[in-house]
């Protein structure tokens, strides 16, 4: 049996009670923990081993759904509080889409929004106990010098698993941070960097407080999810895409992969080839090619890189046939991912 090794737990109740918490700690010995989904399993296997722990359960100033033009949503909020809200499911088909495919429902009553924005980055190396990681020599994530992905490379190639990240970039959203310097809002795309390790460009003292989607009149989104199994599993790849229409034509797009890097990866050249254009069969073929073009996953995840590679393009391809208005509800229990939204 994996038990959690010893911790402080500090329970405050107020953002700035826990932005002083976090301060008056030594560097990397406090961690914060909403739902404790990912941390708590993390902590029994050494992967993470803080001295104190700062919950945020109990700050009620991160919670609440805001409408009013666009969406504003507390980071404590649960992601079976966002899944079931009918104005996100009717507004940012994208978010409740990935929403819902976190996990089990059990996970999900747990899980925060904010939680699953700053998920640890994952690999088959990594995500082990640490016996199992010891027998190898560890890896360059905790303990080790060596990236045992790519044993040349000089940083941490680990895969950034978030599913509500892809598609919250997707829909254009902002995140607000509060520290001892106050509160800073910015993009949710510029929260990561493509290293393993330092995957957030968050500040150690920095709590993600809210986030902020802006109004999705005349969008559409949407959020494919591969992985074995049809719950629980982390995604080896997602597609969160969105497009705003003038009539038939592609007005504004984006188009954003997870899981095939260390942090979401857009895919600007295939978004701006869509602008102007029809969702013809053509049209989503070639746009497909071009956001598989960044993808360049690692054997660290489920899968052979090869083939996920190559399912990038088809899974642009669903994403996109999806937003034009196709029936694709077949398509999604063949790769498991069993979501009606109808």
């Amino acid at each position: 049996m994996m038990r959690l090794p010893e911790f402080v737990f500090r329970s405050p109740r107020s953002i700035a009670e826990a932005v002083d918490l976090l301060a008056g700690a030594r560097p990397g010995e406090a961690m914060l923990v909403a739902g404790g989904t990912d941390l708590l399993p993390n902590m029994k296997r050494r992967q993470q081993t803080p001295r104190t722990l700062v919950s945020l359960r109990r700050v009620e100033e991160l919670r609440g759904i805001c409408v009013n033009g666009g969406i504003t949503i507390g980071s404590g909020m649960t992601l079976s509080e966002i899944v079931r809200d009918d104005r996100i499911r009717q507004s940012c088909g994208a978010l409740w889409q990935a929403a819902a495919h976190v996990a089990t429902p059990h996970l999900r009553n747990m899980g925060t929004l904010g939680g699953n924005i700053c998920l640890d980055t994952r690999c088959n190396y990594y995500d082990q106990n640490y016996e199992w990681r010891k027998a190898i020599d560890f890896c360059m994530k905790k303990d080790g010098q060596v990236c045992w992905v790519a044993p040349s490379s000089p940083k941490c190639l680990a895969v950034s698993s978030t599913d509500t990240a892809p598609a919250l970039i997707a829909v254009g959203a902002e995140v607000s941070l509060a520290g001892p310097s106050g509160v800073r809002r910015v993009a949710l795309s510029d929260l990561y960097q493509n290293d393993g390790i330092a995957y957030l460009a968050r500040q150690p003292h920095e709590i993600v407080t809210d986030v902020h989607i802006p109004s999705q009149v005349g969008w559409r989104s949407t959020y494919w999810k591969l992985r074995r199994r049809g719950a629980f599993d982390f995604p080896v790849l997602s597609v969160a895409a969105a497009v705003k229409l003038d009539g038939d034509e592609i007005d504004a797009a984006r188009i954003v992969l997870g899981a095939v890097a260390s942090r979401p990866v857009g895919c600007e050249k295939a978004a701006a080839f869509l602008i102007g254009q029809r969702l013809t069969d053509e049209v989503i073929a070639h746009a497909a090619e071009l956001a598989a073009e960044p993808a360049r996953p690692m054997d660290n995840t489920d899968f052979t890189l090869v083939w996920r590679k190559r399912v990038t393009r088809d899974f642009v391809r669903f994403a996109l046939r999806e937003l034009r208005g196709d029936e694709v509800i077949d398509l999604r229990r063949r790769y498991r991912g069993v979501l009606w939204m109808g």
